[in-house]
This record gives C-alpha cells, structure tokens and sequence, in this order.
C-alpha cells in the first residue's frame, strides 16, 4: 500500500505546486476516501507533506523571482495564529463534521476558481499600506520583467487568519484560500499569489503540525510515503511552471476539486469517514 500512496501523493505534490494548494487538498481526500485511513491521521500526514512541499518548491520560486517574500513574511503573522487555533478547534468537533467542512471548502474553492483574472494587475492607485511595507514587486514573463501593485492589503490579511484556521482544522496548508484570497482580494499576478503561497504554507503548516504530533495523529508510516511522494511531484510541478499556461492551471484545479468535494461531502453526511 505504501507504494499506491506514494505514487498518489506524487501525483499531489505535482498538483499542489502548480496550483499553490500545497497537495493537502488531494492528500487528506485521497487517503479517507481511497484507502480508509482515519482523517485526523490523514490531516497529520498531509501536514507533513505540506511542509515538504513548501521546502521543495519555495526555494525554486524564489530563485527564478515569482515569490514576493515581503508579502509572504507579513501574512504569515496571520496564518500561523489562525492555524494553532485551528488544530485545537479539529480535537472539539466529529471527523464527519471535518469531511463535510473540507467538502463545502473544495466547493468554494472551484466556484472561485472559475472566476479568472488577468495574469497582471496594474491598475488603480497602490495601496498605502503596500507602498509603506514596501510589497510592489516585478516578476518574470517572455517579454520580460512584469511590474504589479499590491491592493486591499488589510483585506488579505484578515483572510489570512481565516486561511491558517482551515489550515490547523483540514491540514491542507490554506493554500487554496492564500491563492485565491490574493489573486482576488489582493490582486495579485496568479504565478505570484500561487508561489508566494509555496513560500507561507510550510510555516503555517508547522504551527499546526505541532499539535497534531502531541496528540499523536502523525504516523511515520502513512506519513514518510506521502512526504516523499510530494515532495517529488513538488519539485516536478516547480520546474513545469515557469511555462504553464494559467487558464490549464485554473481547470486542472476546478476539475479535481469539484471531484474530491462531492465524495468528501457524500462520505461525511452519511457518516462513512
């Protein structure tokens, strides 16, 4: 089973660089729902594999100049609050509650998802607090450098603590809101809010993780496969990236989501997880 799993979680890792969700929203469904593992113990192990990943390809985003460090240091003030109290929340409610959460999360997510930007956001007048912490950056493109401004910043980091939360509760590293929060909240480029995201999502995944392992949810051996199975998709998706086409990205991420939700939500009701 172990190779099944790694070979899944693989295919998570891959999917959660590409889309800056971190690979727990495929992770935790994937392993409830197809192998019958317990979901707190599902939620500990795809912490873990959060952590990976955002190791393996935060380094590469930062290298090649998507990551804007400046944002991602700031919001994660909110995410790694939220996502302590997050872990304690998951240890008060049913696991099937979890599964109808995680569900109606997946749901909001694609419903978001199908709602595309522009790949840049110029205009309108820079956000004051952006302008004083600095956030305005440039990322790389063919035709060369692309300048953008950061807007609504009070707005993003409110939802930050909303996305550490969901991040404690359902080990999915809140990528998903991180990248849609500052795709649209914050109007950000899409390949900058999804590896920004990256950058945020091991640190807010160790705040919670922490609790997870006092209370005894992470086991190595569902653990150790799923974290080398995504950290190796994670290092695959970064390199695939740079020159992805964001509306494939976007139905990728819609498709599978949409998918997992259904399940996760038909499980949950009925009491199966």
């Amino acid at each position: 089973m172990s190779g099944l799993v790694a070979i899944g979680s693989f295919a998570a890792g891959m999917l959660g660089a590409l889309t800056g969700l971190g690979g727990g929203m495929i992770i935790v469904p994937m392993l409830t729902l197809a192998f019958g593992v317990d979901i707190r113990y599902a939620i500990g192990a795809s912490l873990v594999s959060v952590i990976a990943t955002s190791s393996g390809a935060a380094a590469a985003y930062v290298r090649e100049g998507y990551t804007n460090i400046r944002i991602g240091m700031f919001l994660e003030v909110a995410t790694t609050v939220g996502a302590v109290g997050g872990a304690f929340i998951a240890g008060l409610i049913s696991t099937s509650a979890i599964a109808v959460i995680f569900s109606l999360v997946l749901a909001y997510s694609a419903f978001r998802s199908l709602r595309p930007r522009a790949e840049h956001s110029i205009d309108g007048p820079p956000d004051k607090w952006a302008t004083r912490l600095r956030m305005d950056g440039t990322y790389p493109t063919a035709a060369g450098k692309q300048p953008y401004t950061v807007h609504n910043v009070p707005t993003g980091f409110s939802l930050m603590f909303a996305a550490g939360i969901l991040s404690g509760l359902l080990g999915i590293g809140s990528g998903a809101v991180k990248v849609l929060a500052m795709d649209q909240a914050m109007r950000l480029p899409f390949k900058v809010s999804t590896t920004t995201s990256n950058f945020m999502i091991g640190v807010t995944a160790a705040a919670s993780a922490g609790v997870y392992l006092h209370r005894g949810y992470i086991d190595p051996v569902i653990a150790f496969p799923v974290m080398l199975g995504v950290l190796a998709g994670a290092l695959t998706g970064a390199r695939v990236l740079a020159g992805a086409k964001v509306p494939a990205l976007r139905a990728v991420f819609t498709a599978v989501i949409v998918f997992l939700a259904i399940e996760m939500a038909y499980k949950g009701l009925r009491g199966g997880i």
